[in-house]
């Protein structure tokens, strides 16, 4: 028997009920994160898609995102709405973009929404992603350059706050003993940046994903000293804002929207050589890098489930325990499952 979308929120906050640590009030309100009863509570009901020919959603995109995958599977061609794309450098951006009601819908990896959800960002994660992150890496450079993740003990690596490389550079760094921060210098650069400081030895590493990390590996004097397969989650979420979750057509437009996202990454899954020449070709790189990064980095959909949200909630913990959190976070609080019937029939299942 299938679960209305209620219960299958509540049995979610019950799992991560039962995973998180247990907080005890302080005096200091610092280290507590604020929530507004709009954050908490965020509904709309749907209408027809005649009634919203004349809308506009306006969705955040990052290189070689959102539009070009659409527009490869042709799933912009009878959109009932009219898509306005604007482009970030990385996920953060887009979750303080939601936020500020500039934006109303983009996909992210991992790690942002996390830090968006420790910042009290007006935002719903309702749809997600999967791959294996195989194209999250930490790549050194140079006959002297680190070749492992300890030789990273003392040493700078660049890195986007928030971003998935943020977390994957924490997890690996856990694994190998170390810590952020303490034992490793962050420091915090969007890619063409970081890219820079890298090529010109101010770091000593570089954290980074697909499509920077396949066209960066395309250097034969880099080499890759670590991936995120089997250390991270891989997960990739839709973010919603609040405003336009709780707007009856934005909500109709939102739902048509993930569902075509699911299509789409179901048809680039599908024809995977068609998917990478049209990707390299939208973005304008190396065909190598966009076979490379379409090979390992495309997310097909899944659906929201307790698993997926106790993940989250685990990397979200270690993040708090690290120090890299304004507070610590119930992850659950900023999860909407309402498109989740929508997408099931083009989702795929997680690899355990």
């Amino acid at each position: 028997m299938n679960s209305t979308p209620g219960s299958r929120r509540r049995r979610i906050r019950s799992v991560v009920a039962s995973i998180a640590t247990i907080v005890m009030l302080t005096g200091s309100l610092g280290a507590c994160v604020s929530r507004d009863e709009s954050n908490q509570k965020v509904s709309s009901g749907t209408v027809d898609l005649a009634e919203i020919k004349d809308l506009t959603l306006k969705v955040g995109d990052q290189r070689g995102g959102t539009e070009s995958l659409l527009t490869a599977a042709g799933q912009l061609t009878d959109l009932p709405f009219k898509i306005e794309f604007s482009t970030f450098t990385s996920g953060p951006p887009q979750v303080e973009a939601a936020t500020a009601g500039k934006i109303d819908f983009a996909v992210t990896g991992n790690t942002p929404p996390i830090f968006g959800a420790a910042s009290n960002a007006k935002v719903r994660f309702v749809s997600a992603y999967t791959n294996p992150a195989s194209g999250d890496v930490i790549v050194a450079r140079g006959a002297n350059a680190p070749a492992s993740v300890a030789d990273l003990r003392g040493k700078k690596v660049a890195v986007a706050k928030g971003s998935s490389a943020h977390g994957n550079l924490l997890r690996q760094l856990e694994k190998a003993g170390l810590k952020l921060g303490q034992d490793v210098e962050p420091v915090f650069l969007q890619p063409a940046d970081a890219q820079s400081a890298f090529v010109n030895g101010s770091v000593d590493a570089w954290a980074i994903w697909d499509p920077y990390t396949a066209l960066i590996q395309l250097d034969p004097t880099v080499k890759t000293i670590a991936t995120g397969e089997g250390v991270v989650n891989g997960f990739g979420f839709g973010i919603a804002s609040n405003e336009a979750l709780a707007d009856a057509r934005r909500n109709t437009a939102l739902r048509e929207l993930v569902v075509r996202i699911a299509k789409a990454s179901q048809w680039a899954k599908q024809n995977p050589v068609e998917w990478a020449a049209r990707y390299g070709e939208a973005i304008k790189i190396d065909p190598r890098a966009a076979r490379a990064a379409q090979d390992r980095s495309l997310r097909p959909a899944i659906e929201i489930t307790d698993a997926v949200v106790a993940s989250e909630q685990e990397l979200a913990d270690a993040f708090d325990a690290a120090g890299q959190l304004q507070g610590k976070v119930t992850i659950a609080d900023f999860f909407d499952d309402r498109f989740n019937e929508a997408v099931k029939p083009y989702a795929i299942t997680p690899e355990k």
